[in-house]
């Protein structure tokens, strides 16, 4: 009996060991299976990589769009979001000057001031009876009779900031208003005629800001109804100021006079004005 059992757990010994040999086999040869399809598929992989056609990136934006895949080509639809508006720039053929020897020979052209102007100036306030501003550009000679003209002293030269309306009569309301003189010196003094009496004197409008106005606080304050040179350009209302803007011509007395902490007079130049008569 002994030695049946010893024979019985030899061959159960045997069997398992031939089993496990068997499992270790398929192993092997399933891990070389795989490392060699792996290595066949390499080059393969690689090629397909370096010479694949490049794919657009797809996005939330292009499916709004309707850029589904790349079936529908991008360039059909418009931009969803357009920073800058494209100006239309018409080219114009350009005109070379007569030359001899790097000298120009062409004769200077007289002044039109009945042009356009070929760009936008800074708006300032003219004297009275400023024309135009680029026929007034044009025209001025910057010799300064106005400005010497001026018995309250309130045109000056534009200063080199203003670029180029640099050295060209002003007035600034901050520093010295126009007091509406009767005669107007200082266009009779302008020979080059940018200053005529033949426009109406209106540099700009003047308007109260009712949140800066100590009137508009309960505060009794009519100084610049007092001071206002021009009739029934102010009018005051239950102690509260108001501007009558077709009466007003921008003289800019009240803004120089206002006492408010704040200065409640907004001053407004002039957005277009007459063109010259002899143009």
């Amino acid at each position: 009996m002994t030695q049946r059992r010893k024979s019985r757990g030899d061959a159960e010994n045997e069997w398992e060991s031939g089993n496990a040999k068997l499992v270790f086999m398929k192993r092997f040869f399933s891990a070389l299976k795989r490392l060699l399809s792996a290595a066949l598929r390499l080059p393969v992989s690689a090629s397909k990589f370096l010479f694949a056609r490049s794919k657009p990136n797809q996005s939330r934006r292009d499916l709004l769009q309707g850029r589904l895949w790349k079936f529908i080509p991008s360039n059909k639809f418009a931009p969803l979001v357009m920073r800058y508006p494209k100006p239309e720039v018409e080219s114009s053929p350009e005109v070379k000057p007569r030359s001899i020897g790097g000298i120009n020979i062409d004769p200077v052209p007289p002044t039109n001031l009945g042009g356009k102007a070929f760009s936008q100036t800074i708006p300032v306030f003219r004297p009275p009876g400023a024309i135009d501003e680029y026929q007034f550009l044009a025209g001025c000679t910057r010799c300064g009779d106005c400005i010497t003209a001026c018995p309250y002293d309130a045109i000056v030269k534009a200063p080199a900031r203003t670029g180029s309306v640099a050295g060209t009569p002003i007035i600034e309301a901050d520093t010295s208003a126009c007091m509406m003189c009767d005669d107007f010196p200082c266009i009779a003094s302008c020979e080059p005629g940018v200053l005529v009496d033949s426009i109406p004197p209106i540099m700009g409008t003047a308007k109260v800001t009712e949140h800066l106005c100590l009137a508009h606080h309960s505060t009794t304050c009519t100084v610049c109804s007092e001071r206002c040179p021009v009739d029934g350009a102010i009018a005051v209302t239950d102690g509260k100021p108001t501007i009558n803007e077709d009466t007003c011509t921008g003289c800019g007395v009240c803004r120089y006079v206002c006492p408010a902490p704040e200065n409640a007079i907004l001053l407004m130049p002039a957005f277009s004005r007459p063109g010259s008569p002899n143009a």
